[in-house]
């Protein structure tokens, strides 16, 4: 484990205590969860954004989704009442 010192806005840090002392849960565990599910967040983030942008660039060339298999998809989409995200 190593230490980071992180200057914390006034409001910031006056929640962070709140939320502490509310749970019982030590600021900085709290703060390390924060931290930990807001870096989770941004690498599917960025996962997506790469995903997205190969097919984006794929579309049309012969690595795009084939025909069949695609309208497969929709057609077992449309079947089970499955909307997309």
């Amino acid at each position: 484990m190593k230490n980071f010192h992180l200057p914390l806005p006034e409001q910031t840090y006056s929640n962070l205590r709140a939320e502490a002392e509310r749970t019982q849960v030590p600021a900085t565990v709290l703060a390390r969860e924060a931290i930990d599910s807001w870096l989770r967040q941004q690498l599917r983030k960025a996962r997506h954004d790469a995903i997205a942008a190969y097919a984006a660039d794929m579309a049309g060339t012969k690595l795009d989704l084939d025909p069949d298999l695609e309208s497969a998809g929709i057609e077992h989409l449309v079947k089970t009442g499955k909307a997309a995200k």
